[in-house]
């Protein structure tokens, strides 16, 4: 419906309106009760029916209680959750990285930050019923060049264990969109202005930014820090409303600072608590002293991998877990 006259209410209210030409949504939402009574003849009961009648056409989005929520009931309200290609991480996080809000992956160098958003590239790809949102993702890289050679390298393992669902003449790079930029306003008009018209154009289930940092550590000075905060709320704001309209995770990387406290060393995520504030689940990677022992078909004998960490910092719906892992040349596997 585009006009109040068109709006499921009794005939008077319909009438009343129409006589005091309030022909747009706008007009009466803007108004004040009293004016639109004023102006009307309708008394204030029948105005706030009104209103109400208004807000729900403009909104969009029916009641639901919460155990409808909880059960993923309803069309708009609909939770996806995107598998990250491991058993065990995806158990720790109840299915995977959920359609709602920011999810930040954060971590030293060398955890395996960038190594997971590859996985999720690919895993995406897969029907929901394997775990995956059946589309392609937008991979913003906004530091080093985008890691090809590694992905060519995770897709061979991923064909391996998938072939028989996708196919074996599918080619999982051609649904991973790759946008570089170097500063604020290059990220800013990628996300306003080429994203929109990407989803237009093509299934995209999935949006990653690698990494969010980078364009906003260096690029301001001290005494900029309402402007930074200003830019990154700007930018949250439009990554989250592409989530929310087309349902899809959106996964950003954060890099950490190291300091030294008595318990020892200590990772705080960059970006402050302006950035802490603004996302809906922290995840962080780490690495450890300790090394397991792997078996490589392609090189005699066998080889050591570093035993790195995954460990839920905050999530709304997640308990405090760690999960340890280490990555082999097919991605990131869970170890017992």
């Amino acid at each position: 419906m585009s006009r109040p006259t068109q709006l499921d209410l009794i005939p008077r209210i319909l009438s009343a309106i129409n006589r005091a030409h309030l022909d747009s949504f706008e007009s009466i939402l803007t108004l004040s009760n009293a004016d639109i009574s004023r102006i009307t003849g309708l008394s204030l009961s029948e105005v706030q029916t009104l209103k109400t009648k208004v807000a729900e056409n403009v909104v969009g989005v029916t009641s639901m209680t919460a155990l409808d929520l909880h059960q993923g009931k309803g069309d708009l309200m609909q939770i996806c959750k995107l598998s990250t290609g491991c058993a065990q991480i995806d158990e720790a996080l109840r299915g995977g990285i959920l359609s709602r809000g920011i999810t930040e992956i954060t971590g030293e160098s060398a955890s395996g930050k960038t190594q997971l958003c590859l996985q999720l590239a690919l895993t995406v790809q897969l029907p929901q019923a394997n775990g995956g949102l059946q589309g392609g993702v937008a991979y913003i890289c906004t530091e080093d060049a985008f890691p090809s050679k590694r992905l060519q390298q995770m897709t061979q393992g991923f064909m391996k264990v998938h072939r028989q669902t996708m196919g074996s003449d599918y080619r999982p790079g051609n649904k991973i969109f790759i946008e570089h930029v170097a500063d604020y306003d290059m990220l800013l008009t990628c996300v306003n202005l080429r994203l929109p018209l990407l989803f237009a154009s093509t299934c995209v289930r999935l949006i990653i930014v690698d990494s969010v940092t980078a364009v906003f550590r260096g690029e301001y000075a001290g005494h900029e820090i309402y402007k930074r905060s200003k830019h990154l709320s700007s930018l949250v704001s439009q990554l989250l409303a592409l989530g929310s309209q087309h349902n899809i995770p959106v996964v950003c990387i954060n890099q950490v600072s190291s300091s030294m406290n008595k318990t020892g060393r200590q990772l705080i995520p960059a970006l402050g608590l302006a950035w802490s504030n603004m996302i809906m689940t922290r995840i962080m990677l780490s690495r450890t002293n300790q090394t397991i022992a792997l078996h490589d078909s392609g090189i005699d004998g066998r080889i050591e991998a570093t035993v790195r960490q995954l460990e839920v910092i905050f999530a709304p719906h997640l308990t405090n877990v760690t999960v340890p892992y280490i990555i082999d040349r097919d991605g990131i596997k869970g170890i017992t």
